[in-house]
């Protein structure tokens, strides 16, 4: 039965009257200072034996988010995120990782259609000064993929405190194309990434309960590291790469001056062709690619508008969590006319729809509560009673402890272990999954190894941004999704590939499963 709004809102209001409110405020303040959008390093590894080797290094770190405050911080190759790692279709890749952490770790790539001992999730555990290679062939078109912790119930406060990179992919197709493509210059990545932090700098993260339920939400927005950021535009187009690197924040993204922008691409690479649009939402691991024109040479601002996704549910609204952000300044002032000229037809995708015939469909139902009663239960008794009763605060088997959910968070009735296997699919098929969403909550659902295809929303067309290749599609609560899914070439049924939601405190809470390419 479907989780009692009413309730859920109450009790989680109830909990969130004893949160202590972050000291960091949004960022939309006059007269605040600015600082220059940094460009995360770009690798574009080294060739040898017929590969090319990237290494990566987790370690500590520490940076000055807030003026005179310093938090501790991880990384890869640097004190908070990492570097971009650029490959092309047919690279043969060899990456190297190494965790100088004091706790174990995983680095996932994202969107990557790999063997899945070479996907990095759960079961490939990086323990303290101990190393792991992931070799693969770069088998996919060009993508604005990204990397990132995905360790076993930790991947929330990994992800949180800096663990993630972008990953770029190239192709001969998306060259001919003359987009802008010079990294940095008319090329530029926006990772957004919301955080808290307490009174001596240090991120806060989980502070209070309905944080796990709802999602860590902040109040002070990063883009590549970087509070308040501006960028100096050097060329009359811009192709900005957004990735959405937050826990569980979604974004609604428009300019100040309500211009339109071209969204070109999605997650797993190039649309069929350009869309014109004047706001884009995107949830927790969704990317998109964006064509800004700035032939005027006025000033103006990226914004958030807020307002969507969860965070306005219960304590949340009550913080200001829903409120928006001034995501980037941009100058145009001294650019110089691009001499760019995109096509508007971008990719030829293969033609697929609803009409599919025979093909394997399975249902998976994302749900959150107590099962029986209180919050998940159709009495009608109160979401607090019922999960007070049961432990939620720390007794046997609660919510809070040991860090985990204690069943809330579950896909088809399930909450994830690791030692079992959902089902097996064959390799090189291709599936109608059916995604449902029984819960007051919208879910970013995510299927490793796979770029997938959004063929309806509750029997209905989709929207033309959403069009192209996906591994991350958001289920709004009481939707179905209907979504055309290759299984891959890689047969392994020892090794899992996982499928979650992608608020990462219901992945680590156990809203995620394990399948087997056979």
């Amino acid at each position: 039965m479907s989780l009692n709004r009413r309730n859920f809102l109450q009790t989680a209001a109830v909990l969130g009257l004893t949160a202590a409110v972050p000291v960091s405020g949004r960022l939309m303040a006059a007269g605040r200072s600015f600082h220059p959008l940094p460009i995360p390093p770009l690798l574009e590894g080294e060739l040898r034996d017929g590969k090319k080797h990237f290494r990566l290094e987790a370690r500590t770190g520490q940076r000055e988010f807030l003026p005179g405050l310093v938090t501790p911080t991880i990384g890869f190759n640097g004190d908070y995120l990492g570097p971009t790692l650029r490959m092309k279709r047919g690279d043969e890749v060899a990456i190297e990782v190494v965790n100088r952490l004091p706790e174990t770790t995983t680095v996932h790539w994202h969107g990557m259609i790999l063997p899945a001992r070479m996907d990095g999730g759960p079961h490939q555990p990086i323990a303290p000064g101990e190393s792991w290679n992931s070799q693969y062939l770069v088998r996919q078109p060009a993508a604005t993929l990204f990397y990132h912790a995905h360790t076993h119930g930790q991947t929330g406060p990994q992800v949180y405190r800096g663990l993630a990179g972008l990953l770029y992919i190239d192709d001969e197709e998306a060259a001919a194309l003359d987009l802008p493509s010079d990294y940095g210059i008319d090329d530029i990545p926006l990772v957004l990434q919301d955080r808290d932090f307490d009174s001596g700098g240090r991120f806060r993260y989980l502070s209070f309960m309905p944080e796990r339920m709802i999602g860590k939400h902040g109040r002070t927005l990063l883009v590549n590291g970087v509070t308040s950021p501006r960028l100096q535009a050097q060329t009359t187009l811009l192709r900005l790469r957004l990735v959405n690197a937050s826990n569980a924040r979604f974004y609604r993204l428009a300019f100040s001056d309500g211009r339109s922008f071209r969204v070109i691409a999605s997650d797993g690479g190039l649309l069929p062709r350009a869309v014109s649009r004047k706001e884009l939402v995107m949830a927790p691991a969704e990317r998109y690619e964006i064509l800004v024109d700035l032939s005027d040479r006025r000033e103006l601002s990226l914004l958030d508008l807020g307002r969507v996704g969860n965070a306005a549910h219960g304590p949340m609204g009550m913080m200001g969590m829903a409120s928006g952000f001034d995501v980037l300044r941009i100058d145009a002032g001294s650019a110089r006319k691009s001499d760019r000229k995109p096509v508007q037809r971008l990719a030829e995708l293969p033609l697929v729809d609803d009409a599919v015939g025979d093909l394997q469909q399975r249902s998976l139902v994302l749900q959150m509560g107590m099962m029986g009663g209180g919050m998940m239960g159709g009495s009608g008794k109160s979401m607090g009673g019922g999960m007070m009763r049961r432990g939620m605060m720390g007794g046997p088997g609660g919510m809070m402890r040991g860090g985990g959910m204690g069943g809330m968070m579950r896909i088809n009735g399930k909450s994830f272990d690791m030692q079992r296997v959902d089902f097996r699919v064959p390799a090189n098929r291709e599936e109608i999954w059916v995604l449902g969403n029984d819960s007051p909550m919208s879910h970013p659902f995510h299927v490793h190894n796979t770029q997938f295809r959004l063929l309806t929303r509750n029997g209905k067309a989709v929207p033309a941004v959403e069009d192209g290749y996906k591994d991350t599609v958001v289920v709004q609560p009481g939707e179905e999704l209907r979504i055309w899914l290759p299984t891959g070439p890689y047969v392994d049924e020892r090794h899992p590939y996982m499928f979650h939601c992608h608020i990462l405190e219901h992945e680590d809470g156990g809203m995620m499963g394990q399948f087997t390419v056979v």
